[in-house]
């Protein structure tokens, strides 16, 4: 059988060398839409934004945008009235390339906090970037896009709506600096599904509700965490306006399996990480309370650590569960790694902690915790923290 080829209608992609604080590697990237597109994003809580994030929220309240310029390296964050002249300047040389309007134009970055970016990386390779633009080079930009990244991330969806083929297509990066609400990562995703700009930010808020904000690699949230999805009609399919439209669900489920394949390659390239883990948290009182209990034990550098030590500790689970705020009775708490129950009713099972073990030796594994407090749920995807995490975070900027 053929492999699908991983194309959207109507966008194309480019990556260079540009430079950017000397290194030699792909560090700047563009997508491009041949006409304009709807266009939602989510942007990062934290109060400290990057100028990209100001400049692109200020842009995107038309609803539209036709194209992206993203550059690793440097996050063009707390740099000021230069960073803010920067990001202008940037998105207005990519406006000049392509010959569309500079408020079409969205600028991403990402990399260390504090350093000036360099406008002539941007001014010597935009010509160039507009120039190799093809269909064919999203992986290119998946790679320029990392950091302490070891693979690109990619997905790739296609569905049927309303009798039209739609395609979606989305590239992330992350690694480190992740914990909701989002997490130091980009992610941009290009569909040629014909739907209006307000109802895809609702897709998209939903999307990122149950994807990028159920993870965490190491409880932090960073200043330049953008999700983009640009949607430029060329399917043809009926226009999407509402939710109780025909193909609006299938549209829906699609987006979201896609946000939430990408979240998960997040998560599994976490730095330094060996494993993927679910913590699922059953019998909360609430579904806020079983949530802050997950994330609590997800976050746990002691749980964590322990994963990547195969040392099957039920007491620093316990022990977080303890901290979380969470109201539970102690006594009642069952607590298995996967099929293997390792506490009932608060008391160790000796017995199976040989087992326990055995799932702990896995690339993946989920963490199940019953609270016995009432009948909500909620799942968090974290990872391990290994010793290559503290090297990695240790020299990061050299």
């Amino acid at each position: 059988m053929k492999p699908v080829k991983l194309t959207v209608k109507g966008f194309k992609a480019a990556a260079v060398k540009a430079g950017i604080r000397g290194k030699d590697r792909l560090d700047l990237g563009m997508i491009y839409s041949e006409v304009p597109a709807a266009a939602a994003a989510v942007f990062t809580t934290s109060s400290v934004k990057a100028a990209p994030i100001v400049l692109g929220a200020e842009k995107l309240k038309s609803g539209h945008a036709q194209a992206l310029v993203v550059n690793s390296s440097i996050a063009n964050a707390c740099t000021g009235a230069q960073g803010m002249e920067l990001a202008r300047g940037v998105a207005g040389l990519a406006a000049k390339a392509l010959c569309i309007s500079e408020d079409l134009v969205q600028v991403s970055s990402t990399g260390v906090i504090g350093e000036q970016l360099d406008l002539s990386c941007f001014a010597k390779n935009m010509d160039r970037l507009a120039g190799e633009l093809s269909e064919d080079n999203f992986m290119a930009v998946a790679r320029a896009m990392m950091t302490t990244d070891t693979v690109e991330k990619i997905a790739f969806r296609k569905v049927e709506v309303n009798g039209r083929e739609v395609r979606l297509l989305g590239l992330a990066k992350g690694a480190g600096m992740i914990m909701p609400n989002m997490a130091t990562m980009l992610c941009f995703v290009v569909t040629d599904a014909a739907v209006s700009a307000d109802l895809l930010g609702r897709m998209l808020k939903k999307g990122v509700d149950q994807s990028f904000n159920v993870i965490t690699v190491d409880g932090d949230t960073s200043t330049n965490d953008t999700v983009l999805v640009m949607a430029n009609r060329l399917a043809e399919n009926s226009l999407l306006t509402g939710m109780d439209q025909d193909g609006a669900g299938v549209f829906q489920k699609a987006l979201d399996g896609l946000l939430k394949d990408l979240a998960l390659q997040i998560v599994a390239d976490g730095e330094g990480a060996t494993k993927l883990i679910t913590v699922r948290v059953n019998g909360a009182s609430n579904r806020a309370a079983a949530e802050q209990a997950a994330r609590t034990v997800a976050n746990s550098a002691l749980f964590k650590t322990a994963c990547f030590g195969e040392d099957a500790n039920w007491g620093r689970i316990i022990g977080a569960l303890g901290r979380s705020g969470v109201d539970f009775d102690p006594e009642r708490v069952d607590i298995g790694f996967d099929d293997v129950l390792m506490v009932r009713e608060g008391l160790g099972l000796k017995e199976n902690e040989e087992q326990a073990t055995s799932v702990l030796k896995q690339k993946e594994f989920t963490v199940t915790i019953d609270l016995k407090n009432g009948s909500a749920s909620s799942e968090i995807y974290t990872c391990d923290f290994s010793l290559d995490y503290v090297r990695i975070n240790a020299d990061y900027r050299t």
